[in-house]
């Protein structure tokens, strides 16, 4: 079975080995120093040793569907060319760098965010269909502000070509390829999920959807590589009836398979934007630092209800708390059923857990059954803002771990435009002596 150091091919592009940084958010924005903010962030990765680093979630449209503050878009085709400077950095270390697409739909800034949507006014959220009745009770309760406008037919393939525009844009400027942002509550969710979806038309049937931007994306960047996320809603609260199930998931990623995506990410998520993606403990060093304060009151709108998010966050830390591999049994269903090659990512934290996952057993041999391999590269979102050149001590050790306590403290300061770092000092204090011991060092 293949090593983590093996070679991976994705859509004609070949990585050098097996080990890839997931998409997280970089909050480079779109100023002048966006491409050197943003080499900042991606190029420890790849300068010590990940074959594949993700840009996270570049909205395909300048005007609405930002799920975050300082996000990068890359709409514009100047701006976008302008980003070759961290591609040719990434590039010059050996590694690929793709782009993570999105558009927000019902979880964009306007629907959350308190002093965007004051700034934006004019700003309507696109919807797949109306809103479901626990978003609307949020809104008559003012937790969400909603001005929905659900998109036509045209409307729907308009939005696909702007995924192909942005897909465009991204292979002139040197990516090696485009990730779509297809859980998390984002709108490519929301196409497939039937507690978003209630159309009567052709798109009725959300692939139908990643087929139209598949056809985009193809039609205006050749055969740039198309890697798609997909969610199974399997942690939705029980009040949702109807949901995405891990079945419904592994039927979806062999019919992408069958439309030609080049990979497939398949993730466990919930259909709301919660801590079902960051398992792990409560924030509570982020929630109570000065220095954000103020920026939580903008986001959600008022002191108290910055309080009441925060309590809804520590319930949810309970009730999702961190699980080692969580999507591995997912994607090993649908590694079995489809031929492109299948990510991992999501409570991945050891050189042990790679190999397992790999199929790299002790002896070489495949397990059987539960044992078998459940993917064709593994990746890891937040321990790279705790190590940002972990990758170095990942290939070097078979013993490695990342030191990330999965606290989140680097996560939820980001409503705010906050950069994502850890903020934890024993976590930081242990980084330090690594790097003292030149653990994160490469020949």
């Amino acid at each position: 079975m293949p090593e983590l150091e093996a070679p991976l091919e994705i859509g004609g592009v070949e990585l050098p080995n097996r080990l890839y940084r997931a998409p997280l958010l970089e909050c480079a924005g779109e100023g002048p120093d966006a491409a050197e903010t943003l080499a900042a962030e991606l190029e420890p990765a790849a300068a010590s040793g990940a074959g594949l680093v993700f840009q996270g979630a570049a909205p395909v449209r300048m005007d609405g569907g930002r799920v975050a503050p300082s996000m990068t878009s890359l709409a514009d085709p100047e701006f976008a060319a302008g980003l070759s400077e961290l591609t040719d950095a990434i590039h010059d270390h050996g590694g690929r760098v793709f782009v993570q697409l999105d558009h927000g739909g019902l979880r964009s800034m306007e629907t959350w965010h308190a002093e965007y949507r004051r700034a934006n006014p004019e700003t309507t959220q696109l919807a797949v269909s109306e809103p479901p009745w626990p978003l609307r009770l949020a809104d008559r309760l003012g937790f969400l502000d909603f001005d929905v406008r659900v998109l036509s037919t045209d409307e729907v393939y308009d939005l696909a070509a702007d995924f192909g525009r942005c897909a465009a844009n991204a292979a002139d400027a040197g990516y090696d390829g485009v990730h779509l942002a297809g859980a998390n509550m984002g709108i490519l969710q929301q196409f497939l999920s039937p507690f978003y979806n209630r159309r009567d038309d052709e798109f009725a049937d959300g692939v139908r959807f990643f087929e139209a931007v598949y056809d985009e994306i193809r039609a205006r960047a050749g055969d740039l590589p198309v890697v798609a996320k997909v969610p199974a809603e399997t942690e939705t609260p029980p009040f949702v009836r109807r949901h995405l199930t891990a079945d419904d998931a592994v039927d979806i990623c062999a019919r992408l398979d069958r439309i030609g995506y080049d990979a497939l990410v398949p993730v466990r998520v919930s259909t709301f934007w919660d801590m079902s993606i960051v398992r792990g403990r409560f924030p509570d060093r982020a929630w109570r630092d000065p220095n954000f304060r103020e920026g939580y009151v903008a986001a959600f709108g008022s002191r108290w209800k910055a309080a009441l998010v925060a309590a809804a966050n520590r319930v949810e830390a309970f009730e999702y708390d961190f699980e080692p591999t969580w999507n591995a049994d997912l994607a090993r269903r649908v590694r079995e059923a489809v031929s492109a090659p299948v990510l991992l990512e999501g409570g991945v934290r050891t050189r042990e857990q790679m190999d397992a996952l790999l199929g790299d057993s002790e002896d070489g041999e495949e397990e059987d059954d539960g044992n078998a391999p459940a993917c064709d590269a593994v990746g890891m979102g937040r321990p790279f803002y705790a190590e940002p050149r972990l990758p170095a001590r990942i290939l070097d050790a078979e013993d490695a771990a990342a030191v990330c306590a999965n606290c989140n403290n680097c996560t939820v300061p980001q409503v705010t435009g906050a950069n994502g770092v850890c903020r934890t000092p024993n976590v930081l204090a242990e980084r330090g002596e690594l790097v003292r011991e030149g653990a994160y060092d490469r020949e």
